[in-house]
């Protein structure tokens, strides 16, 4: 018996095998949770699809998270083809190349809409269409990062973000918590990703983290993957 028989599993954002939302999928479905993959854009799918093979996943549906007819779209097939949501995985962030390099202080309007958007109110979007589904209560879960609290360098709008992500889940914890939904976001600190490999210096932060961190490593998608399956 695994502790997710029975459990159906929506995860958006997963990209690639080094994904943390890959992670999560992995241990999910190791635990007998049925999953169902979003991901964005089609420049994405060539590399979700095979993954979703090695684990007999055949509900895989792109989706742009900026369009609420999209989301609409992807959660209508869900309900068509489970008829509930236990656990939604919000693994979804982006922000322009050039709001993170450079100062912090010339971060552009629709750069900063952009980051905002994607990163944080889709948390909230998602969050909206599955309460619905998640009709024996669930978990909600996104990923966060340091940089919401401290000035990391080069973080930039994709702090902003953050913050608001975990402001966000705050209040859709109270929200939700009545009927048995509950909301977490991950804190997992840097693992090397594609979206880390976006951030300026990131290879010599995560060294550094390797040579002062306690165990003297970082954090692997195994790592958050166990986090992710004790939320959900």
């Amino acid at each position: 018996m695994g502790l997710m028989d029975g459990k159906v599993a929506l995860i958006f954002g997963v990209a690639n095998k080094n994904s943390i939302g890959w992670g999560i999928t992995q241990r999910l479905h190791d635990e007998g949770a049925t999953i169902a993959l979003s991901y964005a854009g089609e420049a994405l799918e060539k590399r979700v699809r095979p993954l979703a093979e090695q684990i007999g996943c055949d509900f895989v549906e792109p989706c742009d998270v900026t369009s609420d007819e999209q989301l609409d779209e992807v959660f209508a097939k869900v309900k068509e083809r489970f008829g509930k949501i236990d656990v939604l995985v919000h693994a979804v962030a982006f922000a322009n190349r050039d709001d993170l390099d450079g100062r912090f202080v010339d971060v552009t309007r629709d750069g900063f809409k952009l980051a905002l958007d994607i990163s944080a109110y889709s948390l909230i979007a998602m969050a909206k269409r599955a309460e619905p589904l998640m009709t024996e209560g669930g978990s909600i879960m996104s990923l966060t990062y340091y940089a919401a609290e401290k000035v990391m360098p080069k973080y930039h709008v994709m702090a902003v973000a953050k913050a608001a992500l975990e402001t966000i889940t705050r209040y859709l914890a109270n929200d939700l918590g009545p009927k048995g939904i509950r909301v977490n976001a991950i804190s997992a600190g840097p693992i090397k990703t594609l979206a880390a490999a976006g951030v300026p210096g990131f290879r010599m932060m995560l060294k550094y983290t390797e040579k002062v961190s306690p165990l003297r490593r970082s954090v692997t998608q195994e790592d958050v993957g166990n986090t992710a399956l004790y939320l959900a």
